[in-house]
């Protein structure tokens, strides 16, 4: 690895001092219009005019400038790694693309016939298919939009098969304190009490913390797995074991199935429902909220309950059906087309060896960075992570950085900051997920810039704390700028000029 420095020389800074109304002069126009061919009309009685709508007027070529520099200030995936812990946010083929382009999936509408879009219901069956195989399961039904979505349907499909059971008693749901945040919110919103049930000093399910709340009024524990801390459960067997002899059900979070993918399955862990988010693990650029795809896969015996629609198979070809207790729709028509269209891709062209390296890669990956960075920073769990790795930002902390400025740092040298302050069972948590499409030499990268940031912390801690420094933008009052957000340019008043958000 190469001693890592900060990109001191940023030309772009002036967009963000400079708006388009800044930059202004009267009667500059970005194009020539002919004379007016057609009698003028009378504009609107003044009280209808908009007297504030100023408008700025440029040059074209000062307009398309703008905003190519205003396109380079965007992060992504394409333009640099992104680290962010719990999020997967990794390289997506672009062939899954022109895939998902392909006109005759592109053009058709859920409302068309069944007979005239039997290619795509084709897939659909195929993708339930094998996401039965990769989880070990039963039933698959492709209907939740996203992964939170995907984890109501899964915990109403156990309300509903308990219900049936006459077993309405169990109100609670358990929720150890390493899961993913919208688990406890997911069960909340099923109707269901949660409890919290505490880790250990490994990073592991307590078990004599979960044998003290398991009783006949549990209807289910979720789980992340590997949980929020990169970690594998050790003891998912025997957790399962103890569920089961309570008459409750292990729920599976699989956001995290990048860690597993091809090596280990749901199913034979003893899971009897799980969803998965298809936008993270098989090959959909997502972020910013959108879009997602949280197909449910569950046992045999609650597959009646799966929301409708499922693709099977008929005499006259492929058809979409409703489960015969189902809990209903979960939304508007079949899922997400396009995102489970990029995922069969993405399964088929990999194949089964693929699947497995992909994970194999993914927790390679994240042990490296664990290896190259424990020594800055402090390792809450020191033990072999998977997917993703947590360190803490406390030894910084005793310099007065935080966790924060850390992150904020980051964007000096050129990198997306990982995720921060999650999860909250760890003091300055600072969560990196390095997925499986980084190269050795992105990681260096990436490294040095943590390993140099630590050295400052311990010699110009204040220079961290002031971070960012080449971003237009630097620190902003984020509470004032929720809680009053400017979100219009005005005209300046005086001199001085005033621009929003």
């Amino acid at each position: 690895m190469t001693e890592a420095k900060p990109l001191e020389d940023v030309t772009y800074s002036v967009i963000g001092a400079r708006l388009t109304f800044d930059m202004s002069r009267p009667g500059r126009t970005a194009c020539a219009l002919p004379s007016c061919d057609v009698p003028e009309a009378e504009l609107p009685p003044p009280e209808l005019l908009r007297q504030d709508l100023n408008l700025p007027e440029l040059g074209q070529v000062d307009l398309v400038r703008y905003f190519l520099a205003l396109s380079r200030l965007n992060y992504g995936v394409d333009s640099g790694f992104y680290p962010l812990g719990s999020c997967t946010m990794k390289y997506n083929p672009k062939v899954h693309e022109e895939l998902a382009r392909l006109p005759g999936f592109a053009h058709i509408h859920p409302l068309q016939p069944a007979q005239t879009v039997q290619g795509a219901l084709a897939l659909m069956y195929d993708l339930q298919r094998c996401l039965t195989e990769i989880t070990g399961l039963d039933a698959v039904s492709l209907a939740p939009a996203a992964g939170a979505q995907g984890e109501l349907t899964g915990m109403l499909v156990v309300k509903a098969y308990l219900a049936d059971r006459g077993e309405e008693g169990r109100t609670r749901v358990l929720v150890p304190d390493s899961a993913h945040g919208t688990n406890p919110a997911t069960a909340t919103m099923a109707g269901f009490e949660v409890v919290t049930v505490a880790s250990n000093a490994q990073g592991n399910t307590d078990l004599d913390a979960l044998a003290s709340v398991l009783d006949d009024g549990v209807a289910a524990l979720m789980l992340t797995l590997p949980n929020t801390l990169g970690l594998f459960e050790p003891s998912i067997g025997r957790i399962a074991e103890m569920l089961h002899r309570q008459g409750a059900l292990l729920y599976g979070d699989g956001a995290n199935l990048n860690a597993l993918l091809g090596r280990a399955r749901f199913g034979d862990m003893g899971f009897d429902v799980v969803h998965l988010n298809m936008h993270k693990t098989f090959s959909t650029p997502h972020g910013g909220g959108g879009p997602g795809s949280g197909p449910v896969a569950v046992k045999g015996y609650l597959a009646p309950y799966l929301p409708a629609p499922v693709v099977e198979k008929g005499g006259d070809g492929f058809v979409l059906a409703t489960p015969e207790r189902s809990i209903g729709r979960v939304g508007s028509f079949h899922g997400h087309f396009g995102v489970l269209l990029r995922a069969y891709a993405y399964i088929r062209t990999l194949g089964t060896a693929g699947l497995g390296q992909v994970s194999e890669n993914a927790v390679i990956n994240a042990n490296y960075v664990l290896a190259c960075l424990r020594q800055a920073y402090y390792l809450p769990y020191d033990r072999r992570c998977m997917h993703e790795v947590v360190f803490s930002g406390s030894r910084q902390r005793a310099k007065g950085v935080r966790t924060w400025d850390i992150a904020k740092r980051l964007i000096d040298y050129g990198f997306h900051p990982p995720t921060v302050y999650f999860p909250l069972i760890v003091d300055e948590a600072l969560m990196i997920e390095p997925t499986e499409t980084e190269s050795k030499e992105a990681l260096d990268a990436f490294c040095d810039a943590l390993l140099a940031i630590a050295r400052e912390a311990e010699e110009e801690p204040q220079v961290v704390k002031e971070a960012p420094h080449t971003t237009p933008v630097g620190r902003l009052d984020e509470a004032t700028a929720a809680r009053r957000p400017v979100l219009r340019w005005r005209a300046p008043e005086s001199e001085g000029r005033e621009t929003g958000a």
